[in-house]
């Protein structure tokens, strides 16, 4: 159904910064790993072409350093992790999504 397609496209695009933040709080890691536990979530339908630009405006936006380290596997990896500011960014986008999901729960159930 094609509304329904578009509105999922929407709700995926502005639930995956989120989710990028959520990943890199819980340890340093490098971009793909970030690409291999998106697309454990199926609906989020993820690509590479779509995270690296998200990766590197969360870094302009000093939410995110990131360093450049030798690799035995291949080329070297840039690994991401939190700033200070990232992490104090995500407790609040957190906050807000638990916040908005328990209303929308409750609208579904037919409270408010």
């Amino acid at each position: 159904m094609e509304g329904v397609d578009n509105w999922t496209t929407q709700l995926r695009k502005g639930v995956l910064e989120l989710c990028i933040l959520n990943i890199i709080g819980h340890r340093r890691i490098y971009g793909y790993d970030i690409v291999k536990h998106l697309r454990d979530v199926d609906t989020l339908v993820v690509r590479e072409g779509t995270i690296y630009p998200i990766l590197s405006r969360l870094r302009r936006d000093g939410l995110l350093r990131a360093s450049l380290e030798e690799s035995s596997e291949g080329p070297a990896r840039k690994y991401y992790e939190l700033t200070r500011r990232g992490e104090q960014v995500l407790v609040e986008m957190n906050g807000y999504w638990d916040v908005l999901t328990r209303g929308i729960h409750d609208l579904r159930k037919g409270g408010r």
